[in-house]
């Protein structure tokens, strides 16, 4: 039976090729992208999930009252690993850990006379304890016990030393300011996986970074991230509420609390407001996977329609099986039969264009995704496919095996009430889809015009900064590898300045784009007593404002006339108008337990993300040996020239170093990363989702006209016009459309106020948008049933008349 339920299918299949192929385009499509999206998803559900301990690692936040409500921060005070460890029972390990954007520089690792630029990071003891970064070689035990031996990873090693063998008790020379030296190798780890979200070359011990900076051995500092492992059968809730308060305890001037959350959590639940985690880049794991949910739906409804469209010609064939004896759960069994069966060819092809399109498709997300036939990714796609073929099929096979034999056979076959609401209900469905994703790609697309047009307050065109370096003098008998001594940074930057292609240059040390320290040890004149404001500082040099494009609003900037300007300060209008200051030039505040006169007042300017309000903060002025950056402006059109003659001139200073070098504009794209990969992805998604709902228009225009072609040819012979049969083919699918099109607005007006909620600068929800999305929709519809309806209206009445 099975055999000739099969036979059959494959003929039906066969007979209408162009039926066929329709549908296997639509399911293939759907299944496509829901394979693609799951692919997407499972990789970010799986981001740091490589801890054996995951279940009991957690990292320690801190919540800080504010002007403006309770910030969220994992910075935490030096003290804390150590002092959980040895003060609260319930954890088993932890460790203090400085990552690798905590530097404002990368450091340079030497042997033999080669150097290398990498990642580095400062961590505990514990460390190798609590993350799974299996050790190749070296004693977790022991190997970050000693402040002058380090942990390097397999890839490092191969780059040095060209093995992994013998490589521990090996001496590597280390440049970078307060911690240059020679240190031993202790231990060889293997390189982060591609999931976790630390990727690091170089571990140093911890107990280092304390000696180096004494600051953190008081309760007042924070700089490092501070992670727990819980004892096995630790309650994570009991666990917050004892530490909650452990601040207050160490520091009664602290207005700070803490709280864990789980590590593996931290990637995808990283927004908080008012100290309480919520949601963040999970939204878009849950807005992917409803896409694919909805992207496959619309391919079943696109199946369904082009299914019973199909139907009124197989009508006939069923009357007479059911004559023949052919019971209604055989013939359910035979139309599911050959759902089932297209279903699955269309899920052979979706994966041929998965293996097609995922290299584009990475690209486009950033990833690292592959097509492994794994267990769980070959039962996904089973029951997805199993899952599309019965729902897809259900509703043609239920409709061709409900009819009675003798209505069949007598041609009287009306459309009933339920069935016709099912099929309208159902192209509402997919065109209020199709409209919600119009809605959305303009939203989106808007957002980030806004985005790349918004005048920051600073000139980021034309605008590249590099590291610069271990300097040394044009004195080249002083030069040891590695750098250890600073040059005559004024004699650089001149000459920098003197490349005629350079419009200006300075040195600075602090991130220009997503700056996030400050300080709050801040006080002047008139402060309230329980006053308190997080500043932004950004260290930098003389000419620094000129380079960047920062705009005075009174007074002067950094300048060489007045010589050292370590006594000064410049602030932002926030900054002033949050001080509640009045004519500031010439005033004293008190920073760090020194004065400093304020000198100027710059125009706001955003050095954050558009996500975040415009805050206070002020240029502190850094001597030479402290900038780690030097950044140059560059003539429009000038620049490749200007980067080699700039890479020669670093390489005179720093011989054997890489010249590396980024521009502003780069660092000011990367912080909109995420929303820009959402756009260009909601383009395709929006694309394929009325490709796939004209297809089932489409399919549905063609069984109307059908169902109504004695209609349309009585109408031709009373005289009807093309026009005429046109519009009265269309205006019903109109209807539903301009239903589909009222649901759709007020549900993706609330979808993108939501998303639009988290920038603090956004466009406005007009109407417009909602008026490009309603008329293209309109033409999509009608594009999509015109062909049906003029070639129904162009039939011959004879032949429309003719009793088949």
């Amino acid at each position: 039976m099975l055999k000739h339920y099969f036979k059959i299918a494959w003929r039906n299949l066969l007979k209408d090729r162009s039926f066929t192929i329709l549908n296997l385009l639509g399911l293939a499509t759907g299944l496509a992208c829901t394979i693609l999206i799951y692919l997407w998803v499972s990789d970010e559900r799986q981001i740091d999930t490589f801890n054996d301990t995951d279940s009991r690692l957690f990292q320690v936040m801190k919540n800080s009252k504010k002007s403006d409500g309770i910030g969220t921060d994992e910075r935490t005070p030096g003290l804390l690993a150590s002092t959980l460890a040895t003060e609260i029972p319930e954890v088993e390990y932890a460790t203090a850990v400085i990552p690798v954007s905590w530097f404002d520089k990368k450091g340079i690792l030497s042997y033999q006379g080669h150097p290398i630029t990498v990642n580095e990071q400062f961590a505990g003891p514990d460390y190798f304890k609590i993350f799974s970064y299996r050790l190749i070689e070296g004693d977790k035990e022991h190997v970050l016990s000693d402040r002058h031996s380090i942990a390097i990873s397999n890839e490092l090693a191969l780059k040095i030393f060209n093995t992994t063998d013998h490589v521990v008790g090996r001496s590597v020379e280390w440049n970078q300011k307060d911690y240059s030296g020679v240190y031993l190798i202790s231990g060889i780890f293997e390189k982060p996986p591609a999931n976790a979200t630390a990727q690091f070359d170089l571990v140093f011990s911890y107990d280092l970074f304390l000696e180096k900076n004494p600051k953190l051995q008081s309760w007042t500092n924070n700089d490092p991230s501070t992670y727990v492992v819980l004892k096995k059968g630790a309650n994570a809730d009991q666990f917050n509420n004892r530490i909650a308060h452990l601040l207050t305890n160490k520091n009664s001037m602290a207005l700070s609390t803490l709280f864990i959350q789980k590590y593996s959590d931290r990637y995808l639940h990283n927004h908080y407001e008012n100290g309480v985690p919520a949601e963040g880049r999970i939204e878009y794991v849950h807005l992917f996977s409803l896409i694919a949910l909805f992207l496959l739906v619309i391919a079943c409804i696109n199946f369904m329609n082009l299914s019973t469209a199909k139907a009124v010609g197989r009508i006939k064939e069923t009357g007479i099986k059911k004559v023949m004896g052919a019971q209604r759960e055989m013939l359910i069994a035979q139309y599911l039969g050959e759902s089932l069966l297209l279903s699955f060819l269309a899920a052979a092809v979706a994966i041929g264009l998965v293996m097609l399109l995922l290299p584009s498709f990475n690209q486009l997300t950033g990833k690292q995704l592959s097509l492994a036939l794994t267990p769980d990714f070959i039962l996904a796609i089973l029951l997805i496919t199993l899952l599309t073929g019965v729902v897809s099929g259900s509703y043609p096979a239920l409709y061709l095996s409900g009819f009675k034999p003798a209505v069949i056979l007598r041609g009287k076959i009306s459309t009933s009430i339920p069935e016709l609401l099912v099929r309208k209900g159902l192209v509402i469905f997919q065109f209020t889809l199709s409209a919600v994703f119009i809605v959305s790609v303009l939203v989106v697309h808007r957002q980030m015009q806004l985005i790349q047009t918004k005048k920051l307050g600073y000139n980021r065109e034309h605008v590249l900064y590099f590291e610069k370096g271990g300097m040394v003098s044009d004195n080249k008998q002083d030069y040891v590898p590695g750098g250890k001594y600073e040059a005559d940074l004024e004699s650089f930057l001149q000459r920098v300045k003197n490349i005629p292609s350079v419009v200006d240059a300075a040195n600075f040390r602090h991130n220009i784009t997503n700056r996030n320290g400050g300080t709050y040890d801040i006080s002047w004149s008139g402060k309230a007593p329980d006053m308190r404001i997080d500043f932004t500082d950004l260290a930098v040099g003389y000419d620094f404002i000129e380079t960047a494009g920062i705009q005075l609003k009174e007074g002067r900037s950094f300048s060489r006339s007045f010589g050292h300007e370590k006594s000064t300060i410049i602030f932002n209008e926030a900054a002033i108008e949050s001080m509640g200051l009045k004519d500031p030039i010439g005033k004293v505040v008190h920073l760090w337990g020194e004065d400093r006169e304020i000198i100027g007042v710059v125009k706001n300017f955003n050095f954050q993300s558009l996500h975040e309000n415009l805050k206070p903060c002020f240029f502190d002025f850094t001597i030479n040996q402290w900038a780690s950056k030097i950044i140059v402006r560059v003539q429009s059109g000038k620049e490749n020239e200007t980067i080699a003659r700039l890479e020669k001139l670093y390489k005179d200073y720093n011989q054997g170093e890489p010249f590396e070098y980024r521009f502003l504009d780069e660092d000011y794209q990367a912080l909109y990363s995420s929303e820009r990969r959402v756009s260009a992805l909601s383009k395709y998604f929006a694309g394929i989702a009325i490709i796939i709902s004209s297809l089932g228009l489409f399919g549905l225009a063609a069984f109307t006209a059908q169902k109504r072609q004695r209609e349309i040819g009585i109408r031709k012979v009373v005289g009807a016009t093309v026009n005429n049969i046109v519009l009265l083919l269309s205006k019903d699918f109109l209807k539903l459309v301009s239903v589909a099109l009222l649901i759709a607005f007020p549900l993706s007006w609330w979808i993108m106020s939501r998303w639009l909620h988290s920038f603090a600068y956004r466009i406005d929800l007009g109407i417009g948008v909602f008026l490009i999305a309603g008329m293209a929709t309109l033409l999509i519809t009608v594009l999509s049933i015109s062909f049906q309806s003029v070639k129904a209206a162009l039939m011959n009445p004879i032949r429309s008349l003719k009793t088949e």
